[in-house]
């Protein structure tokens, strides 16, 4: 469901946009398809996919938060 939140929000800096509060794999999806940098590599892959089965109620939400931010840390985005 796309109501679903995490219990600790990620906070992402982007080059091209401000900085974000990524409360929840809806959000993190927002972010992943509308802002993310050209670095898409395995772990971009893995949080998108992982996202869409938090929201499907098929991956935990906390397993979604972990793929998003090992999909920043790939693409060397500003996490905290």
């Amino acid at each position: 469901m796309a109501s679903e939140k995490w219990n600790d929000p990620i906070h992402v800096g982007f080059e091209t946009a401000e900085a974000r509060t990524v409360l929840g794999p809806f959000d993190a999806l927002t972010c992943l398809t509308e802002l993310w940098p050209s670095v898409r590599g395995l772990q971009y892959l893995k949080a998108r996919s992982t996202c869409r089965a938090a929201l499907d109620g098929r991956k935990s939400l906390e397993e979604a938060r972990a793929e998003f931010v090992a999909a920043a840390e790939e693409a060397k985005l500003r996490v905290h």
